[in-house]
C-alpha cells in the first residue's frame, strides 16, 4: 500500500524546509495517525499493540501486527487521507508556532489591533498575523470593544491555557501601555536623553509618571508635554481621552518630589518618617481637595508614585484667618478704602 509517492516525498520535504517542520516528525505523526484510523476502522479486533511502518524511500505504508502484516485490503485510502491530514496540521502547528514564536519577541511592546469579537468578557483582537485576547481584567473600565474598533494594545505576554495552547495577552491597563506610547511620542525618551523613573494610573481615570534627565538643558516634563501639550494629548487620546496624565519631575530630595507629586495641588509643608515610608504633608483647606482628589485618586496616586504613605493635613487659607483678626487690632484693614486717599492726599 503505497501511500507517499516518491514525488510527494521530494515535496513534504520541500514543504517541511520551507515551514520549518523535520520530515522524521511528520512520519512519525502519520504513522500513530494510520494506527489511530485502523483501530476505528477495525474496532476491538486487534488489542495489543500496533505499530505503522512507512518506507521513506518506496512510500509504502503497512499496518504490522507482532511482526506481521495485517494491512487490509482497501486500507490505502483511508491511510491515504490519514497522511494529507496530518501533513496539513503539522504545517498549521509549525506556522502557528513561527507566529507566537515572533509575538514571543513583541512582549513588552505596543501594537495596533482591530476588535473582531467581544463576548461580554472577553474581547479577540485582530493582530494581523494572528489572533490575541483582552482579558477583562485587562480592560479599562467603562471602555467600549466594539466589532472593528481600532485600538492600540499593549502585549502583555504569551501564555498557555487549560489545553496547552498559545494565547497573546494583551492590555489596556498596563502602565506599560503609557510606557510606550511616551516612547513613541517622545524622542528624548526613545534616545535615553529623559528616562521614565515610574509610572502609576488608575486605567480611565488618571496617571502620574515621574520622569528625569541627567542632561543639563533638557526639560523632562516640557519634552513630554511637547508644544501646546501635542505630545500629552496624543498619549491621552490613545487611552480614551478620559485618562488626565500629570508628568511629575523627579528628584532624588523626597520632599520636593511628593510636593511635585501632589500636583496640581500647593503644598506648605513636608515632614517624613523615613523609617515608616510616611510622609505628613500640610495643604490651606482651600487646596485639600486637589491635594486628595475625586475618591482620594490624587494622594493615592501620589503615595504610589512616590514609595510614601502620603498623610494629608489642612491649616486655614491665610485669606480667611486675616479676615477672622479682631477689628479693634488692625482698624486700618477694615477700611482699604482709606489707603488710597491717604496717598492721594500726600501726592
Amino acid at each position: 500500500m503505497a501511500i507517499i509517492k516518491s514525488e510527494f516525498t521530494l515535496a513534504l520535504n520541500q514543504v517541511a524546509t520551507e515551514r520549518g517542520i523535520s520530515p522524521d516528525d511528520v512520519i512519525e505523526s502519520i504513522q500513530a495517525a494510520i494506527v489511530a484510523a485502523f483501530r476505528k476502522e477495525y474496532p476491538g479486533e486487534y488489542n495489543e499493540t500496533l505499530s505503522a511502518i512507512i518506507s521513506k524511500q518506496t512510500g509504502e505504508t503497512k499496518v504490522m501486527y507482532d511482526g506481521k502484516d495485517i494491512t487490509p485490503p482497501g486500507f490505502g485510502r483511508i491511510a491515504t487521507q490519514t497522511a494529507r491530514q496530518v501533513i496539513f496540521q503539522k504545517i498549521r502547528e509549525a506556522e502557528k508556532k513561527t507566529v507566537i514564536t515572533h509575538y514571543k519577541s513583541q512582549v513588552d511592546s505596543i501594537m495596533r489591533g482591530r476588535v473582531i469579537r467581544f463576548d461580554g468578557y472577553n474581547a479577540y483582537i485582530d493582530l494581523g498575523k494572528t489572533e490575541g485576547i483582552l482579558p477583562r481584567e485587562e480592560q479599562i473600565k467603562n471602555e467600549h470593544y466594539d466589532v472593528n474598533a481600532s485600538l492600540i494594545f499593549y502585549i502583555k505576554e504569551i501564555s498557555e491555557d487549560k489545553y496547552g495552547h498559545s494565547r497573546i495577552i494583551l492590555s489596556r491597563t498596563d502602565k506599560g501601555l503609557i510606557r510606550e506610547l511616551f516612547k513613541r511620542e517622545v524622542p528624548e525618551i526613545a534616545s535615553g536623553t529623559v528616562e521614565i523613573k515610574n509610572i502609576v494610573r488608575e486605567p480611565g481615570e488618571r496617571a502620574k509618571i515621574a520622569v528625569y534627565s541627567t542632561q543639563s538643558g533638557v526639560d523632562p516634563v516640557g519634552a513630554c508635554v511637547g508644544q501646546k501639550g501635542v505630545r500629552v494629548q496624543t498619549v491621552t487620546d490613545e487611552l480614551g481621552g478620559t485618562e488626565k496624565i500629570d508628568i511629575i519631575q523627579w528628584n532624588k530630595d523626597v520632599k520636593l518630589f511628593i510636593t511635585s507629586a501632589l500636583s496640581p495641588a500647593k503644598v506648605k509643608t513636608v515632614e517624613l518618617a523615613e523609617d515608616k515610608h510616611v510622609a505628613t504633608v500640610t495643604v490651606d483647606e482651600t487646596q485639600a481637595p486637589l491635594a486628595i482628589g475625586k475618591s482620594g485618586i490624587n494622594v493615592n496616586l501620589a503615595s504610589r508614585l512616590c514609595d510614601y504613605e502620603i498623610d494629608i493635613k489642612q491649616t486655614e487659607a491665610e485669606q480667611k484667618a486675616g479676615a477672622e483678626t479682631s477689628p479693634e487690632t488692625q482698624p486700618s484693614d477694615e477700611t482699604p478704602s482709606e489707603s488710597p486717599k491717604e496717598e492721594g492726599a500726600n501726592g
